[in-house]
């Protein structure tokens, strides 16, 4: 398979961001990775301590939803200028699905991910799974299924030349969980696996029917424990909550973001928090942003930065800052850092602060008319 990646800044296509009823905020865009014939998606960013970036992402694909996909890694050490060909890190016997990636305060790198049987959810790929995926998933056996289906971490403790064995994380998420200041990785997520025809509990007791969980490691990663779950508002179908991140604010607030489906065409996000830790919630809510799914980061100055992905015109990825620690968005200067895509099959953007007011957002959209997604990004700098 031929990849074509690691473009320095000097080739980048220059695109302009703007921000709605504020000052334009000029943006480089570029292609980190592309696979010329296969699909890239749901990608996520982190620093090593010597400033080494790191990006995770499913990878090899044949399409958005396939049972080929793989957890990969490509790293740059020049500040994002330059990067490196794709690594795998996960090739389980299913769809290896929306990577996340952390490293923590010792120095390890963890993967988070899920496994999928979506391509054998939908009608819709009966066709496939009758023609180019016989033989593949005909391998797959209710063994293989019961084994491998799930919600996992490995973890790295030697710079991500070797991997750990896999860990049941409990609850998934596409950016996975974030290091508290306290020490603990704080991982709030949705407790379900999919199986074809219904949704199932990762849990059995008093968390199997919460939808959003929050789950706690002391270990650095090897060990999970359910701790609180986010109150869903009675008359609100939970089965329309997926994909939550959360960020922890200066004074140790913790603020969650949720994706949401409800009535056709709402997708604004909603939003709870937690003061102890993780453990006790307030009720979900509706924002008036709309995007899906998020993720936030806490700059330097303690404003939280959202990201989100845009999958209505204009395609593209948008932002929006908060800077009383998530208690109110500036959404009426929601920040389009990019506006171009082609479709609305984009987005997971993941956002981290490099040297002064510079962010650097990864996603994945298309490039080129006719061609599968990329992973790409954008270095932008924050409106005054």
């Amino acid at each position: 398979m031929k990849v074509k990646c690691f473009l320095p800044v000097s080739m980048v296509i220059f695109a302009i961001a703007e921000v709605v009823m504020a000052a334009n905020v000029a943006g480089e865009s570029f292609v980190i990775c592309k696979q010329p014939g296969r699909y890239i998606g749901w990608p996520t960013i982190a620093r090593t301590a010597d400033g080494e970036l790191l990006i995770v992402f499913s990878g090899d694909r044949e399409q958005h939803v396939c049972p080929f996909g793989k957890t990969q890694i490509v790293r740059s050490s020049d500040g994002g200028k330059t990067w490196s060909p794709p690594a795998t890190i996960n090739n389980t016997p299913l769809d290896d699905r929306d990577a996340g990636v952390i490293v923590t305060r010792k120095g390890t790198i963890i993967v988070t991910w899920f496994t999928s049987l979506a391509f054998e959810q939908f009608g819709s790929y009966k066709a496939q799974i009758e023609g180019p995926w016989r033989d593949h998933v005909g391998k797959i056996s209710d063994e293989t299924r019961d084994q491998w289906l799930g919600t996992w971490v490995r973890r790295s403790t030697d710079g991500g030349k070797t991997w750990g064995g896999y860990i049941d994380s409990i609850v998934t998420s596409p950016h996975g969980f974030i290091e508290l200041k306290d020490g603990r990785l704080l991982y709030l997520g949705c407790n379900y696996v999919t199986r074809p025809g219904r949704r199932q509990s990762k849990l059995d007791g008093p968390y199997a029917k919460n939808r959003v969980l929050a789950v706690e490691s002391s270990d650095d990663g090897q060990t999970w424990t359910p701790i609180g779950c986010v109150p869903i508002p009675k008359g609100v179908d939970d089965d329309g909550f997926h994909e939550p991140h959360v960020v922890e604010a200066s004074d140790g607030r913790l603020v969650g973001m949720i994706r949401h489906h409800g009535e056709p065409g709402n997708q604004y996000l909603w939003q709870t928090e937690s003061e102890d830790g993780g453990r006790t919630w307030t009720e979900a809510r509706p924002t008036e942003i709309w995007g899906l799914p998020p993720h936030m980061i806490l700059l330097r100055d303690n404003r939280i930065l959202l990201t989100y992905g845009h999958r209505r015109a204009a395609f593209g990825q948008r932002a929006c800052v908060s800077s009383d620690g998530g208690r109110t968005w500036d959404y009426k200067n929601e920040i389009l850092i990019r506006d171009d895509a082609a479709n609305g099959d984009l987005g997971y953007p993941a956002s981290i602060q490099m040297d002064g007011e510079t962010i650097l957002t990864v996603y994945y959209q298309i490039d080129q008319p006719g061609e599968k997604t990329c992973l790409m990004g954008t270095f932008w700098k924050l409106p005054k």
